[in-house]
């Protein structure tokens, strides 16, 4: 489907991507990860034709139809389901031409190809999409003027997913999306009949979603088969393996030169040192692995502790104008050891919520008790309104320690993860990375009781979302997050409140709960389906539980071509360690023929044994897709 040959290319003078290979197979779910920087987004605009690689080529069928999500987010006065459905160029040029078309040859044509690409349907499946992701019904008829902009690419997403292009690029679709249209999505690229190359630091939406990783790391691309979980597993294994076959590679290389070194002058033994002088140009050597890491984020601890309940609430009611509360009906605790996760669509109330707590609102009515002494950190979604544009990391930081002298003051600025060369950088010309450090490090300046987090990980690589998991699990006090990391979620609360309806409740039931909650309301065909005469859900049970037995022989051969498919790549792996070392057949060069011709029917193995796992792959997806 896609393939990429000796690819090269260089942003501002700076070399992103040295003589990359990769060969992205049709129909693959394929996440597409690295750090910060490292070239992910450059390769998406390479392969759409919007910048020029500086070497190499990248192969596409003719005719493939590429889709990725528009920058500019539409902002006219058309109801959202009409931006959706133009999306369609095809339904959307025959339906214009069905009203003009006199030519009765030309009208059937037309009517039998909009037949075909199912143009009929069209109005409901965008309805369907833009439900998915947080818009009902009345809000799919308002004008895309009359929201905000984070919503706004939520109407791009759905057009182009739409669309249904042969090729899906998606570049961190999350990062606008609320949990429920995160899980939403997961589903749907789950589903999708064509292939998908999403870059995204969501280890869950990769986990879920994505059969394959393509990792972009020391200016390379390397292909991995299975989620996230399994890239990390792989990957371990073979940088094991490759520092293994270095250390090896660099201790013959070591003999051979004190050989060389020591019968260098010797009369008797110039020829053989002569000759290994020779290998060693020959001989190769294996790259050391590159290990990259992250700063990690320190929170400080309380310098006193607050009894419990740190915050309690009464009937209490909040909003922002007087009369019309966004929430009401307030009856809550928090105590000074609670992690609470909020959950609940964007517009229900989250983030007023958050500030409520975190006192930047007034109660409107009811009561709102605070323990005295409470420390609050709070981290805002929208980064910019807790920072000052033209100001430097070190000057929000001096603001904080008026009297403290230059060196400390850059010592806590470095404490946050933020680079030397990026201390006097002013806030608004920072990476989202970075503003996010910067805010997270202010936040918890004060050594706050309780952190208050709204959308913490919108800009934050995978390592670096684990580096606040450990984090937060350090922290002593008290954490209410909102995101839609599930990870990040799963990794570090023991409560989950829902934010629906006007008001703030516990939720009974864990995220696995909650994901069948809302991936099975999306669709109201599953809800009337299951109230018409369609049987009893005893009888639909049953039908399901066949369906899975039916599924469950390729689903263990597919397991099969996966283990297959890992000890094959081992071998190998193994076999190129053994040939990047020509020295060791000095004795019995005939071995080095052998070695190459296992390497060649490995490589052969494998490569069938990769088109059976996707084939049988795209069965089972289709299977599932159809109950």
């Amino acid at each position: 489907m896609l393939t990429i040959t000796d690819l090269s290319a260089r942003i501002a003078g700076r070399l992103l991507i040295d003589n990359a290979s990769l060969a992205l197979p049709a129909g693959i779910k394929a996440g597409l990860v690295g750090p910060n920087g490292a070239g992910k987004s450059t390769l998406f605009r390479i392969i759409t034709g919007e910048m020029a690689s500086e070497t190499g080529h990248i192969s596409i069928p003719k005719n493939t139809r590429i889709g990725q999500v528009a920058q500019e987010a539409p902002s006219e006065e058309t109801a959202l389901v009409e931006i959706v459905l133009r999306a369609d160029l095809e339904r959307t040029r025959l339906m214009k031409e069905a009203e003009t078309a006199t030519d009765p040859n030309r009208i059937a044509e037309i009517q039998t190809r909009l037949v075909d690409i199912d143009a009929h349907s069209a109005e409901a499946r965008a309805s369907s999409i833009l439900a998915g992701l947080g818009f009902d019904q009345d809000a799919q008829q308002r004008p895309a003027s009359s929201f905000s902009g984070g919503w706004r690419m939520r109407v791009a997403l759905a057009s182009v997913l739409f669309a249904e292009p042969d090729l899906l690029l998606l570049d961190e679709p999350t990062n606008y999306l609320d949990l429920e249209g995160t899980l939403w999505l997961e589903d749907y690229i789950r589903r999708y009949p064509h292939t998908v190359l999403i870059i995204s630091h969501d280890r869950d939406l990769l986990n879920t979603a994505a059969n394959a990783i393509v990792h972009l790391d020391q200016k390379k691309l390397t292909f991995y088969r299975g989620g996230f979980d399994q890239f990390e597993r792989q990957k371990a294994e073979r940088d094991e393996h490759q520092m293994k076959a270095r250390e090896k590679s660099l201790a013959a290389r070591k003999h051979m030169e004190a050989f060389v070194e020591r019968f260098r002058a010797k009369a008797s033994k110039a020829r053989q040192a002569q000759s290994r002088l020779k290998a060693l140009e020959r001989m190769g050597t294996v790259d050391a692995v590159v290990e990259t890491s992250v700063s990690g984020f320190s929170f400080p601890r309380p310098e006193r502790g607050v009894a419990s309940p740190i915050i309690a609430i009464e009937d209490g009611s909040v909003g922002y104008t007087p009369g019309s509360p966004v929430l009401k009906r307030l009856d809550l605790r928090i105590d000074a050891d609670d992690r609470i996760a909020l959950l609940g669509s964007n517009g229900n109330g989250k983030s007023t919520f958050a500030k409520f707590i975190a006192g930047r609102l007034e109660a409107e009515g009811g009561r709102l008790r605070v323990a005295p002494q409470l420390q609050t950190g709070f981290f805002a979604q929208h980064q910019m309104d807790d920072l000052i544009p033209q100001e430097s990391a070190v000057a929000h930081v001096r603001r904080l320690m008026p009297d403290a002298p230059e060196a400390r003051v850059r010592a806590r600025v470095a404490q946050m993860g933020l680079k030397q060369d990026k201390m006097n950088t002013p806030a608004k010309d920072l990476s989202g990375g970075e503003k996010a450090r910067l805010l997270m490090g202010l936040s918890a300046f004060h050594a706050p009781n309780l952190m208050i987090l709204d959308e913490p990980t919108n800009h934050l690589d995978i390592d670096s979302r684990a580096a606040l998991i450990r984090a937060l699990n350090d922290f002593p006090g008290a954490v209410i997050l909102i995101s839609h990391d599930r990870h990040l979620i799963e990794a570090t609360v023991d409560r989950l409140w829902i934010v629906k309806d006007g008001t703030v409740s516990a939720f009974d039931g864990d995220l696995d709960d909650y994901r069948q909650e809302v991936v099975g309301s999306s669709s109201k065909s599953k809800k009337s389906s299951d109230n018409d005469g369609g049987g009893s859900k005893a009888e639909k049970r049953k039908q399901a539980a066949r369906e899975r037995a039916n599924l469950a022989p390729m689903k263990k051969k597919i397991k099969e071509f996966e283990s297959l498919v890992e000890r094959l790549s081992k071998q190998i792996q193994s076999l190129d360690a053994e040939l990047a070392n020509p020295d060791q057949f000095a004795d019995a060069p005939y071995k080095i023929a052998q070695k190459t011709k296992q390497r060649a029917d490995r490589a052969a193995e494998l490569a069938k044994a990769e088109e059976d796992w996707l084939v049988l792959t795209s069965e089972v997806e289709e299977a599932e897709a159809s109950e």
